[in-house]
């Protein structure tokens, strides 16, 4: 093979290959921006939710309160893997310890001041205190809470990495009660250590 054939077979073997990547980077792109076949002929109101307008303006509650838009509640997130939580904290309410097993969360903080803690995979509780402007993730999986230690309410949005990020509780009403901390460790496999600092920590 002179010297010109191999020239050219290599310049088309390059061309091939250049082919072939900007195929699949267009097929990815593709894939990534089709509509599903049920979302084709919804008009713009299909994509719109309107609930937490009852927020704006809205008296602060005297409890702990949360809403929550998933795909349940709106269905355009279907297959879309996101969805959304509004958090109100009064002064002195608890998100109980909680974990969703599908999403993390990413938590902003807007007004007010939070205790947030996880315990991490290696059963280690971790603390943070979050000022208004803060932004904390919870991972994927472990069990966590929220605490408004301070005298103004909180107020918090959180996103997921799930259109339908289940909730599975721990209930606060386990941990505040008689129950052993070894007991309670074993439940919810951390070590019973943790439980005695979470205690600690929401009981200050």
């Amino acid at each position: 093979m002179s010297i010109l054939s191999f020239i050219h077979a290599l310049l088309y073997l390059l061309v091939l290959r250049v082919s072939q990547v900007i195929h699949a980077s267009e097929r990815h792109i593709k894939l990534d921006s089709v509509v599903p076949r049920k979302f084709a002929t919804a008009d713009a109101d299909f994509f719109t939710h309107s609930a937490f307008r009852a927020l704006i303006g809205a008296d602060q509650p005297t409890a702990f309160g949360v809403m929550k838009v998933g795909e349940a509640e709106f269905p355009a997130l279907n297959d879309q893997g996101v969805s959304y939580a509004v958090l109100q904290f009064p002064s002195g309410s608890l998100n109980q310890p909680h974990l969703h097993p599908e999403a993390g969360e990413l938590l902003f903080l807007l007004t007010g001041s939070l205790e947030v803690g996880f315990i991490d995979v290696n059963d280690v509780l971790r603390i943070q205190t979050l000022e208004a402007g803060d932004v904390f993730v919870f991972p994927k999986g472990l069990v966590h809470y929220q605490y408004n230690y301070g005298q103004e309410s909180a107020f918090a949005i959180s996103a997921f990495g799930d259109a339908d990020a289940r909730t599975v509780l721990s209930p606060w009403s386990v941990v505040s009660s008689n129950t052993g901390d070894d007991n309670i460790a074993k439940s919810f496999q951390i070590d019973a250590s943790n439980v005695q600092k979470i205690k600690a920590s929401l009981m200050s």
